[in-house]
């Protein structure tokens, strides 16, 4: 009677290299997957940040309030000439919204500032917005200076103190190369709109405001960031009475 025949060390060596390669392919097969999940997670995540940002300047474009200020014209604190309470700078925005980060649409109005700061770790910059209560056009006034310039013909012009970052500024895009801003300036004569890096005028409100944001060479797989636009719909202008 024959005895059944073993394993040789040779079979054993060959199956256990075989398991050991298919456990290798299973591994690397569950660490792309995971990779996969983790790169559709962060862009699922660049989508809503970029999403939500979008959202927050719509509405606080939208809530613009056209505050007519008394601006002070010189180094006195009393209130000088009205003017319309709106900075526009190449990296800076101030004006005033009914719109709240914190209440939405049925908070208090606030004065708004967006500007760029520098991003994390110095690199790229962050687009940021700082809310301060509004309480009336007088306080309002306290915040802007009205120069005139030597000439009856010139153009007077809005001053603003330089924004400042704060433990409560709030981040509304982050790893961006940069951010340029842009005021539209309607005219009478062709092409009938200027876009201006500078609001120029004391006594009118932008038509429209554009801020352009692009991406860090970084990031460019990810979702870019879409330009903003709002048309800015004005119905008080300069030169009407003040109620405070």
């Amino acid at each position: 009677m024959k005895r059944p025949r073993g394993m040789t060390l040779m079979e054993v060596l060959i199956a256990v290299s075989l398991v050991a390669l298919l456990s290798v392919g299973m591994l690397f097969a569950l660490r792309t997957g995971i990779g996969s999940v983790e790169s559709i997670n962060r862009h699922v995540q660049t989508v809503r940040k970029s999403a939500s940002a979008q959202r927050i300047l719509e509405q606080q474009f939208a809530a613009l309030l056209p505050v007519v200020a008394p601006c002070r014209t010189g180094v006195s604190p009393d209130p000088g000439a009205p003017a319309a309470f709106f900075e526009g700078e190449p990296n800076a925005i101030r004006f005033v919204s009914a719109y709240s980060l914190e209440e939405a649409g049925r908070g208090h109005p606030q004065i708004l500032e967006l500007f760029t700061t520098p991003g994390a770790n110095g690199r790229g910059v962050r687009l940021v917005v700082n809310e301060i209560p509004y309480q009336s056009p007088l306080t309002a006034g306290m915040l802007c200076r009205l120069q005139t310039g030597d000439t009856p013909d010139s153009v007077p012009t809005l001053l603003f103190p330089s924004v400042q970052a704060s433990p409560k500024s709030f981040v509304l895009a982050d790893r961006l190369e940069k951010v340029t801003f842009a005021y539209q300036l309607l005219t009478r004569t062709e092409p009938y709109e200027q876009w201006l890096p500078r609001w120029p005028q004391a006594n009118a409100f932008p038509s429209a405001v554009r801020i352009d944001m692009a991406p860090l060479a970084t990031d460019a797989a990810a979702l870019p960031p879409l330009p903003f636009f709002a048309r800015i719909a004005v119905n008080r202008m300069v030169g009407e009475p003040i109620d405070y």
